[in-house]
C-alpha cells in the first residue's frame, strides 16, 4: 500500500506547491489543469485540507501548449514590471526618509542616565530598585531605547500614509538609529546593534 508521503512525493503527480514553484498560478491552475487528479489527506496536519495533486504528463502536456507559453510569457513580463514598480517606490521612499528632519533630544550623560531608568521603570514597573549599574551594557541599551522611543521624526505620519506601515517602518528605524549613533558615538555600538535587531523590537 502506498503511504500519504509517498503519494505526494510520486513523480508522476506533482502537487500546488510543486506547481506554483515551476510558475503557476492559482488561476492558471484552474484554467489549463482544471481539477485535480487525486486528493490525498495532508500528510502532516490531519485537519488540513487533502493535498492537491495533477498527474505530471498533464502538467507537461500543459505546460507545452501555445497557449501556456503565451500566458506564462506575459506572467513573466508582469512579474518583472511589479518587481521593478516596487523597486523604483522603494527607492522613492528611501529618498523621502533621508531628507525627513529627525530630531534626536539632546542631553547630557546625567540627564539621559536618568531619563533612560525612568523609562525603564514605567516599561517594566516590577523592576523598580533595581536599576543597572552605571556604564553597564543594559543601561546603555536603555538609553538608546529612550532615545528611539522620543526622537521626533517630522512629517513621518505623512510619509507612511503615502508609502505603507509596513514599508516605511523599517527604513525609518535604521535611519534613527544612525541618528542616535552620530549624536551619541558612545552609544554608537549599541545602536548599530539594536538596528540590527529592529526588526523584533515593538514600534
Amino acid at each position: 500500500m502506498q503511504l500519504r508521503h509517498d503519494i505526494i512525493r510520486d513523480e508522476r503527480c506533482l502537487s500546488r506547491t510543486v506547481l506554483a514553484q515551476r510558475g503557476w498560478t492559482a488561476a492558471a491552475i484552474r484554467l489549463f489543469l482544471g481539477e485535480p487528479d487525486l486528493l490525498c489527506p495532508h500528510p502532516e496536519t490531519r485537519h488540513a485540507p487533502p493535498v492537491q495533486l495533477f498527474r505530471r504528463a498533464r502538467v507537461l502536456a500543459a505546460e507545452s501548449s501555445d497557449q501556456w507559453q503565451r500566458w506564462h510569457h506575459r506572467s513573466v513580463q508582469r512579474a518583472a514590471q511589479r518587481r521593478a514598480a516596487a523597486d523604483v517606490q522603494r527607492a522613492a521612499i528611501l529618498c523621502e526618509i533621508a531628507a525627513l528632519d529627525i530630531r534626536v533630544p539632546v542631553l547630557d550623560e546625567p540627564a539621559l542616565t536618568e531619563r533612560a531608568l525612568a523609562f525603564r521603570r514605567r516599561r517594566h514597573p516590577a523592576s523598580a530598585g533595581d536599576d543597572p549599574d552605571p556604564g553597564s551594557a543594559s543601561l546603555r541599551r536603555w538609553m538608546v531605547g529612550y532615545l528611539r522611543h522620543e526622537t521626533i521624526i517630522q512629517d513621518c505620519g505623512s510619509l507612511q500614509a503615502r508609502a505603507g506601515r509596513a514599508q516605511a517602518t523599517p527604513a525609518l528605524r535604521a535611519i534613527v538609529y544612525a541618528a542616535i549613533a552620530d549624536r551619541y558615538p558612545s552609544l554608537a555600538d549599541e545602536a548599530r546593534s539594536q538596528a540590527a535587531e529592529a526588526c523584533d523590537l515593538p514600534p
